[in-house]
């Protein structure tokens, strides 16, 4: 869960400082046209805002992801293990179709790992150290093939895409409700008061808490097709077993920011409401959908 929660943070993050520029520059302002709201205006603002946040968590998730998990990138294998996580991922990158990633460790207690980059033949692997200790070599070499699979499916940009679209979204409707607070509840006549920036940016966060419910569902959805991809590059019993020596560590750690978390072989938030903003499903669902599907 750890690279989903660094995506949308920094998503976030852009959304809000592109969104106070705006207002700082007064193209806010310029959307107001006779008391009205100039919407194909408005649109076009909102998915300039929306898709930067996006496509610069994008381009720079490789660099974000080596920074923020302090990832040991291997350029030269420097034991049996390092040169045999070389030698899988070279393997399946080659069986999947897609350039060789960089391959690197992190530390973390918690067996776990994650596959980032802004294309399929740019792409970072990266394992725990508590995956590469707690697990067989087998088992290690299915998670592996799940991560190949998010790279070869294009998931990262999948995602940064649909989370474009809902940022749009987010920005375009909270202006709206911004101008209905201003003009039809305040009664404010003449340009934009305060009345219009604190609705808006209320109601960006309000709304960002739904689009986020929107992305970890497809988060969920994907993590099936990875698990699917992991059974074809290894087979349906490795992966499975992979997944059952995540059980045994009683579903591990969420990985911690945004973006890492939703390309992580694992994840773990509560039941219930909470359920929504899951990155991934819960590992027996994914265990009985691999076991269906054989």
């Amino acid at each position: 869960m750890m690279r989903i929660l660094l995506f949308l943070t920094t998503n976030v993050a852009v959304l809000i400082v592109i969104s106070i520029v705006f207002r700082l520059l007064g193209i806010d302002s310029l959307l107001l046209e006779s008391g009205g709201i100039d919407m194909s205006a408005l649109l076009i603002m909102a998915a300039i805002i929306g898709f930067s946040g996006s496509l610069i968590s994008l381009f720079l998730s490789k660099t974000m992801a080596k920074r923020g998990m302090g990832v040991h990138v291997i350029e030269q294998p420097s034991n049996r293990l390092e040169q045999w996580l070389m030698e899988t991922v070279a393997r399946q990158a080659e069986q999947a179709g897609i350039g060789m990633p960089e391959v690197g460790i992190f530390e973390s207690p918690d067996p776990n790992a994650f596959a980032t980059g802004w294309n399929r033949n740019d792409a970072l692997v990266a394992v725990s150290t508590g995956l590469l200790h707690h697990m067989r070599e087998d088992e290690v070499e299915a998670v592996i093939g799940h991560e190949i699979s998010h790279v070869a499916n294009g998931d990262m940009v999948t995602l940064a895409l649909i989370q474009g679209v809902v940022n749009t979204f987010v920005v375009f409707l909270s202006r709206i409700v911004g101008h209905v607070v201003d003009r039809v509840i305040l009664k404010n006549e003449q340009g934009y008061g305060v009345g219009y920036f604190v609705a808006s940016i209320v109601a960006e966060l309000m709304l960002s808490v739904l689009a986020t419910m929107i992305v970890m569902w497809f988060s969920r959805y994907r993590e099936y097709r990875a698990d699917a991809g992991g059974a074809s590059l290894t087979s349906r019993r490795q992966m499975a077993g992979a997944l059952r020596a995540l059980q045994r560590v009683h579903e591990p750690q969420d990985l911690p920011s945004g973006e890492f978390a939703a390309f992580g072989v694992s994840g773990r938030i509560g039941g219930g409401f909470m359920a929504l903003f899951r990155s991934h499903p819960p590992l027996e669902k994914r265990i009985a959908a691999l076991e269906q599907s054989s």
